[in-house]
């Protein structure tokens, strides 16, 4: 009897674990629908104010409201896909295998101006780059540009799914809520159901609080490069500002991203290293350092300690144990993550001393 029940657990156990894998393989093939649920499901949370602000104040009905936000959207990638186009264009045309070789002597005489700068106050940083092989790699970008124009069918289609998706999360909220509830046992619906009201709500805010911090950030961006001078500034200041997204180290990017930018503006004008690029690059880095200056210690605290009712301690140390489990995605994911998990503890632990003192302000 007793080998008869040994033998039913350990094939029990080998149906669980074969379940578990097949479920992880089957996961991983559909990795990209998953992705696309996940972005609609944001863009679906960021969207719910404005949509209720057309149902409630201006009485639309819930399709023309849905309708009308999504075509709020779409304008507003189709603005933003159409501000690159001319950066795309321009940068197309500077990294042509026929202009290669006005795109070495540009980068030359650049490394060459600041090399000798630096050199003649016994600073030699640049000798070393301007000895290595730079230029054999610039070989590769017009590649590079052909593997991206490449990858926009892809990404059309992704767009497409993606917005397909936001539609019906737009329009029927309760769908998402109720594909969760129906894996959820009887027994915990309600509370569960509780947790996800409030989880949509917390998340909503979330969101939208990160895009007021990342639009604060492309103004102030946008001002300071326009003030200097610096080509294509709109586009430069919307990525760096995008760069955000991912905390600590997004800005670290963003601040060598702004650098060459800035000192790389200039090719082809034969500016004067010392006296032109450098001094305009100091400066919109004293800028730069003070835009992550306000952001740091003013907007960002305020807006995510509001939205996500969490001390500002709480989300800085939550962002470092993310980034040392998962990296710059850990880093990005972190704080709704914590958000999430610190609901359903308050709603199924609420009696927990610790649980009870983290979630005491949701």
């Amino acid at each position: 009897m007793n080998s008869k029940i040994i033998s039913k657990g350990i094939l029990r156990a080998l149906a669980i674990i074969l379940g578990v894998i097949g479920l992880g393989y089957f996961l991983l093939t559909i990795q990209s629908v998953l992705v696309y649920i996940l972005i609609a499901a944001i863009i679906a949370l960021i969207a719910k104010p404005i949509i209720l602000f057309l149902r409630k104040k201006l009485k639309f009905p819930n399709t023309v409201a849905v309708i009308s936000t999504m075509v709020l959207f779409v304008t507003l990638i189709l603005g933003i896909t159409g501000m690159f186009i001319p950066l795309v264009i321009e940068q197309g045309e500077s990294l042509s295998l026929l202009k290669t070789t006005a795109l070495e002597e540009n980068i030359g005489n650049l490394i060459t101006q600041a090399n000798d700068y630096f050199t003649s106050r016994n600073i030699n940083i640049l000798s070393e780059l301007q000895s290595a092989d730079v230029f054999t790699s610039l070989k590769t970008i017009p590649n590079v540009l052909n593997s991206i124009v490449g990858a926009l069918g892809s990404f059309s289609i992704g767009l497409f799914s993606v917005l397909f998706i936001t539609f019906f999360f737009m329009k029927d909220s309760r769908l998402f809520k109720n594909a969760l509830l129906a894996l959820i046992p009887q027994s915990t619906e309600k509370k569960f159901s509780h947790s996800l009201e409030k989880i949509n709500d917390l998340l909503s805010r979330y969101f939208i609080g990160l895009v007021i911090q990342i639009s604060i950030l492309f103004i102030v961006y946008t001002l300071m490069l326009l003030i200097f001078g610096v080509s294509n500034a709109v586009v430069i200041a919307f990525l760096c500002a995008l760069l955000n997204i991912i905390p600590y180290i997004g800005p670290l990017i963003s601040a060598f991203l702004m650098i060459v930018l800035t000192m790389t503006s200039g090719l082809g004008q034969n500016l004067d290293f010392q006296s032109e690029i450098l001094p305009k690059t100091i400066y919109v880095m004293i800028g730069f350092i003070i835009a992550q200056m306000v952001d740091n210690f003013a907007s960002q605290p305020i807006i995510f300690s509001k939205t996500t009712k969490s001390h500002p301690l709480e989300i800085f140390l939550i962002i470092i144990i993310g980034g040392l489990l998962a990296g710059p995605l850990g880093m990005i994911i972190a704080v709704p993550s914590y958000t999430v998990l610190k609901v359903i503890l308050k709603e199924f632990m609420s009696d927990n001393k610790i649980v009870s003192s983290l979630t005491k302000e949701i």
